[in-house]
C-alpha cells in the first residue's frame, strides 16, 4: 500500500465518490431524495439506481463494523477500530477494493418486486466470477476475487425478493482484494496488471492533471478550487446512450442530467484549460435540437425531455466562451454555432411570440429555469423582462457572428431585431422604477419581489444609465451576507428552502454579476462575487443555499455551482493580477493579496 493520496478530503454524504468518465458512483443514495446508512454502487444509466450495497464487516463476528468513511478524489476509505477498506477507480467502469482487518459484504441493493425485475445473482461457470445482472440498469456487475476468501455466498440464481450476495474475508496475511466491473454482456476474465497502490497513484495523477489544466491560476486565496474541480471532474461521463459527447452531469446524486442552461456554466468554467470538453458541454443540448429550433429541457443517458425548454442564455454564453478559449474556434465550429443559435433564436421569435406581439413569452416558470419564482404567480404563461433581455444578447451575438462569417444582411437584420426587442421591453414592461411581467394572453402588468424581474441587468451597458442604476439599487436590496436572495427576504412569499422563492442560486449570481460589471457597477459586482465565493468556501457546492443562513440545500454536489465558483474565482484572480501589474507600473509597490 502507498501513502494516502493527496487532494481535498470530503464526505460522500455530501459529494459522491466517482471518477471522470464513469456512469456510476459510490454514495449512500438509494433513490431520489433518500439516503441510507450504507454506501452503494449507484448507476446513472437508464435512470438512477442503487445496484450494490457495500457493508464493512467485523472480521471476528461477521457483523456490521462501525466505521468512519472519508474520501479524497482518488481514494474512498472505511476506517474501523480493527482495520480499513480502501476503494479506488482503476478505469471508469472498474473499481478495486482492498481490505485489511475488516471484511466486506456485497449484496443487491434493491429487492426484486417480481421474478423478472431487480438484480439477479449467479456465479459464471466460464470465468468463475460472481455476477449481479441488473434489470434496471441493463448492465452486469462482475466481482472477481484477487486475494482473500469468499466466506459466504447466498441467493445465487434466486428469483423474487430473496437476499443475494457474497462476503469477502482475509486470508492468513490479514488482507484481501476484489475488483468490481460494470460491463454489458461479456468481457474477458479480469487480469490484474497493477498493484492497488499503483491504481490509487494513477487516479491521484489523473485528478491532479485536471486541476492543473482547469485552474492553474489557483492560490491560497481560492481555497475551494480543488474541491470544485473534483465536483466537475467526477460528475463527467463518457458518451453513452443519448449522451452524444463527454458530458458533465449536474450531479451524481439526484440531479443526474444535463439541463439546457446549466451546461453553459460548466462550459465556461472549462473553457480556458479544457477547450474540447468545454465545446462538448456547450454543444450537447444542440445535438438534440428539434425541428422547431427548440432545445430540449434536459438530456440524460436514456431520456430526452421536450415538455419544457430553458432560457436562451446561449448567445451570452457563446460570447463568453469564445473570449475564454485559448485558441479561436474553427470556421466550421463558428458556422455550426451560427446555424444552431439562429434556429434557437427564431424559435423564440415565432413559436413563443403571439400574433402581433413584440415580446416573447414563457409557457411555465420551468421554461425560465426559475421554476416557481413569484414572477409566475399571477400567470404561468407570461411575458417577462428577463426573457427579452437574454434574447437581445443572443441577437447581438448572432449579429457579430453573421458579420464575421460574411452574412452582412443577416448581421444588420439581427441588430435591428435586437434594438426593436429592447425598445419593446422598455416600452411595455418598464414602469420607471422596475420591470413588470404580464400574462401572455393579455392583462395588466404586475410587479413581484423576485430577483428574476431584475435580470435585465444582463444587458449591461446596453441599458440606459437611469434604468441600470435603478436596477442596481434594487439588486443591492436582495444582497444578504451570503449572496443574492432570489426572493426579497422581506417579501411575504419568501421561503428559506423555497427553491426560487428565496435561496441563493449560482446561475443568477453569475449572470447578474456579469451584467452589473458591464453596466459600470463594479463595486456591487465585486461584493456579489466575494460573498458567493465565501459561501462556497464555507458551505460547499449545493444546488442552492439558504439566503439568510448560508446553509447548503437540496443536491449537495451540483456542478454548475462548482463551475460558477471557478468562474468567479478565476475572474477575481485575473482582476487582482491586473491591478497589481498596474500598481507595479505606476510604482505603488502593491503586492498580490
Amino acid at each position: 500500500m502507498t501513502a494516502a493520496p493527496s487532494g481535498p478530503a470530503f464526505s460522500v454524504h455530501e459529494i459522491p465518490f466517482s471518477t471522470h468518465g464513469s456512469w456510476f458512483c459510490i454514495s449512500p443514495v438509494l433513490a431520489e431524495k433518500t439516503r441510507a446508512e450504507d454506501l452503494h454502487l449507484v448507476s446513472h444509466q437508464n435512470g438512477m439506481h442503487a445496484v450494490l450495497s457495500l457493508v464493512p464487516l467485523d472480521a471476528a463476528t461477521g457483523e456490521r463494523a462501525e466505521t468512519f468513511v472519508q474520501a479524497t478524489p482518488s481514494l474512498l476509505t472505511w476506517t474501523g477500530a480493527d482495520g480499513r477498506i480502501d476503494l479506488a477507480y482503476e478505469t471508469p467502469d472498474t473499481v478495486r477494493v482492498h481490505g485489511e482487518g475488516l471484511g466486506l459484504r456485497v449484496t443487491a441493493a434493491a429487492k426484486a418486486l417480481t421474478p423478472f425485475s431487480g438484480t439477479y445473482f449467479y456465479r459464471d461457470p466460464v470465468e468463475g466470477a460472481h455476477t449481479f445482472t441488473s434489470y434496471e440498469t441493463g448492465r452486469r456487475y462482475r466481482i472477481t476475487v484477487l486475494s482473500g476468501t469468499v466466506a459466504d455466498v447466498h441467493g445465487t440464481q434466486a428469483l423474487g425478493a430473496d437476499d443475494r450476495g457474497l462476503t469477502i474475508t482475509a486470508e492468513a496475511d490479514g488482507s484481501w482484494e476484489v475488483v468490481v466491473e460494470e460491463l454489458d454482456s461479456a468481457r474477458r476474465p479480469y487480469r490484474s496488471t497493477s498493484t492497488f497502490g499503483e491504481v490509487t497513484e494513477a487516479a491521484r495523477r489523473s485528478f491532479a492533471e485536471f486541476v492543473d489544466t482547469v485552474a492553474p491560476w489557483r492560490t491560497d486565496g481560492t481555497p475551494a478550487v480543488e474541491l470544485a474541480a473534483y465536483v466537475v471532474w467526477s460528475a463527467t461521463v463518457l458518451p453513452a446512450g443519448l449522451v452524444t459527447r463527454p458530458a458533465v452531469l449536474m450531479s451524481k446524486h439526484w440531479m443526474d442530467k444535463v439541463w439546457s442552461w446549466d451546461h453553459c456554466f460548466n462550459a465556461l468554467a472549462l473553457a480556458p484549460g479544457s477547450p474540447g470538453l468545454a465545446w462538448d458541454q456547450f454543444s450537447l443540448p444542440f445535438d438534440h435540437q428539434d425541428e422547431s429550433g427548440a432545445l430540449p429541457d434536459s438530456v440524460t443517458h436514456s431520456e430526452v425531455l421536450y415538455n419544457f425548454v430553458k432560457p436562451p442564455i446561449h448567445g451570452w454564453a457563446f460570447g463568453h466562451l469564445r473570449r475564454r478559449l485559448r485558441e479561436p474556434l474553427t470556421p466550421a465550429q463558428l458556422t455550426e454555432a451560427y446555424d444552431r443559435l439562429t434556429r434557437w433564436t427564431d424559435f423564440w421569435l415565432t413559436a413563443r411570440r403571439a400574433p402581433g406581439a413584440a415580446l416573447p413569452h414563457y409557457q411555465h416558470g420551468n421554461d425560465s429555469g426559475w421554476d416557481n419564482a413569484t414572477t409566475f404567480d399571477p400567470d404561468r404563461v407570461a411575458v417577462t423582462a428577463d426573457l427579452a433581455a437574454v434574447l437581445v444578447l443572443q441577437l447581438d451575438e448572432l449579429a457579430r457572428l453573421a458579420a464575421e462569417l460574411g452574412f452582412r444582411d443577416d448581421a444588420r437584420r439581427r441588430t435591428e431585431a435586437a434594438d426593436a426587442l429592447q425598445a419593446a421591453l422598455l416600452d411595455e414592461l418598464w414602469d420607471g422604477e422596475r420591470f413588470l411581467s404580464r400574462p401572455a394572453h393579455g392583462g395588466a402588468p404586475s410587479p413581484s419581489a423576485s430577483l428574476l424581474d431584475l435580470m435585465p441587468i444582463v444587458l449591461g451597458d446596453r441599458l440606459p444609465p437611469k434604468v441600470s442604476d435603478r436596477l442596481a439599487k434594487r439588486i443591492d436590496t436582495h444582497l444578504t451576507a451570503f449572496g443574492l436572495a432570489t426572493e426579497h427576504p422581506a417579501s411575504p412569499h419568501y421561503e428559506p428552502d423555497g427553491y426560487w422563492r428565496g435561496p441563493i442560486w449560482a446561475p443568477a449570481t453569475v449572470l447578474i454579476e456579469d451584467g452589473l460589471r458591464r453596466a459600470g457597477h463594479e463595486r456591487l459586482a465585486d461584493e456579489i462575487s466575494a460573498r458567493f465565493r465565501a459561501l462556497c468556501e464555507t458551505s460547499g457546492f449545493a444546488e442552492n443555499f439558504d439566503a439568510l443562513t448560508g446553509q447548503g440545500l437540496r443536491d449537495r454536489a451540483y456542478t454548475w455551482t462548482a463551475s460558477s465558483y471557478l468562474l468567479l474565482a478565476h475572474d477575481h484572480q485575473s482582476r487582482q493580477g491586473h491591478q497589481d501589474r498596474r500598481h507595479a507600473d505606476t510604482g505603488t509597490g502593491a503586492t498580490v493579496v
